[in-house]
């Protein structure tokens, strides 16, 4: 019987990208004793009891049903009025508005709405990983740009400029970013908007950790000016209200690309748990008060880790955004994934080597602090006494 080489029969675009380098170590930490985990972007808080009380009242009440499939109409007008309030800007709660199953599949479908094959899209990095994997999948060619550590890992239009061809079509930002923890201001986002305007891109801005924001206010892409028309924004629940095992996100774009959009969800998650977008309508009514503490409380532990890395004479980036730190490990003489493979060996502390975040992560690792200062503390010791060890 001839063997059958199932690899060969797989989508192209499948075998064309790597597994996720988030999970490669937390596999393996998941079978060691006393491992402290800096590595998934995960709240280590419970989500607010006001907002998993409302998701017991719909199921007690028998609200087990599909939604429609845009979202509850509820949920549509609060996220509508949350932008408004927030940032004075206005969208149309039954045409532009699109719930979905987690940002990421928000992204998805976004890619896969306007991309046609061989369309370029410009994706600064580091940046998270489903990036350029989910660009692949929908047909497009992924154009890293380098974003550097001497301007804080902030994109600038002229580096942007520089990858630009006449098939780019789109421009994937997010920030604050995952892994850098690096921010855009206002004044950076309008360069890169004056940017997308003169070669006529279609702007996907991921901002689901705008509100972990320390410095600053955080900025609306599509509420810059000229912007609203070309900007699919992509938002959600998990991260600043810890509602990640809940996946609520959500799309804003303009009416066409929103409708296009919705086509796709139609066809294959017809629409987000009723439940979980109860939940969603509750934390945008009655949840700021636990999420400013969370986000609070998050800030004490950017200072922590931040001070902890400096103390120990690595290289280190101030995050002013999300959870994460991504110092430098170069000075050890490593590189990322020897690094994060021996320091869970011999430390039992499970990192995310940078290189998973693109070729610019290369020398560093992603470090998350969305986990207790006790826990944070006794990581930095043990990073401490392995760096101790190989300096000696």
């Amino acid at each position: 019987m001839t063997k059958i080489n199932w690899q060969e029969r797989l989508s192209p675009a499948v075998n064309a990208i790597a597994p996720s380098g988030i999970r490669k170590f937390f596999d393996i930490a998941a079978k060691m004793q006393d491992v402290i985990s800096l590595g998934v972007g995960e709240p280590d808080f419970v989500t607010p009891w006001t907002i998993r009380e409302s998701c017991v009242y719909g199921l007690e009440r028998g609200y087990t049903s599909y939604t429609a499939n845009r979202g509850m109409k509820e949920l549509r007008d609060e996220i509508a009025a949350h932008y408004k309030r927030r940032f004075n800007f206005a969208a149309d709660a039954d045409k532009e508005i699109l719930v979905t199953v987690g940002v990421s599949e928000a992204l998805d479908i976004a890619l896969r709405a306007v991309l046609s094959p061989g369309d370029e899209v410009l994706i600064p990095e580091p940046c998270y990983v489903s990036y350029a994997a989910c660009t692949t999948l929908a047909g497009g060619v992924a154009v890293p740009v380098a974003a550097k550590i001497e301007n804080e890992f902030r994109v600038t239009a002229a580096e942007l400029e520089a990858h630009v061809t006449d098939k780019t079509k789109v421009l994937l930002i997010g920030y604050p970013n995952n892994p850098t923890g690096a921010i855009m201001t206002r004044e950076d986002l309008l360069a890169v908007a004056d940017f997308a305007e003169k070669h006529d891109l279609i702007v996907i801005s991921d901002e689901i950790y705008g509100d972990l924001t320390y410095e600053g206010e955080p900025v609306c892409f599509a509420a810059l000016p000229k912007m609203k028309e070309r900007t699919i924004l992509l938002n959600g629940f998990s991260k600043a209200y810890a509602m990640t095992g809940w996946r609520v996100g959500y799309a804003i774009a303009n009416e066409t690309i929103s409708a296009a959009m919705t086509k796709i969800h139609q066809y294959t998650m017809l629409c987000a748990p009723i439940t979980a977008q109860m939940a969603a309508v509750e934390a945008l009514r009655r949840g700021e008060k636990y999420k400013d503490k969370m986000v609070a409380e998050y800030d004490r532990r950017r200072r922590l880790i931040y001070d902890g890395f400096n103390k120990m004479g690595l290289n280190c980036f101030e995050p002013k955004g999300a959870f994460y730190i991504f110092p430098s490990i170069k000075e050890t003489g490593l590189d990322d994934n020897t690094f994060a493979e021996e320091i869970l060996t011999a430390e039992h502390v499970a990192l995310v080597p940078g290189s998973a975040f693109g070729e610019s992560g290369k020398g560093h690792v992603r470090c998350s602090y969305a986990t207790s200062t006790d826990k944070i503390s006794e990581a930095l010791n043990r990073i401490e006494n392995f760096l101790r060890k190989r300096r000696r």
